[in-house]
């Protein structure tokens, strides 16, 4: 796969709260084995496997290997577009809760 074109919709990759969290510890250090991420969890190293696996996908996530252990580390990009798109929406909602404002200030006057 390449990095630069992912195969997975980064917004389908965050859709699950395990791979939240896990954006969420690997966000909190540069690099973390897979063994310590299953510890987090209360699932199998596969079931978390298969959750790296899709961020993976999404470009969110790198590994390397290092003798016979896994290291994950986090790829912050790809959120961008995530954040762009809430960024959108909350010009939306800032301009409607003025408007919300100003018309309820007229009501009491």
């Amino acid at each position: 796969m390449n990095d630069n074109h992912p195969s997975r919709d980064v917004f389908d990759a965050i859709a699950d709260p395990t791979r939240r969290r896990l954006i969420q510890l690997l966000s909190e250090t540069a690099e973390i084995p897979l063994h310590e991420l299953t510890s987090q969890f209360d699932m199998g190293r596969t079931a978390v496997s298969k959750h790296l696996t899709i961020l993976k996908e999404a470009g969110l996530v790198t590994d390397r290997k290092v003798g016979r252990e896994t290291r994950f580390r986090l790829n912050a990009a790809p959120l961008k577009e995530i954040q762009d798109w809430v960024s959108y929406y909350r010009k939306f909602w800032t301009v409607n809760m003025l408007r919300l404002q100003q018309l309820l200030e007229e009501e009491e006057e």
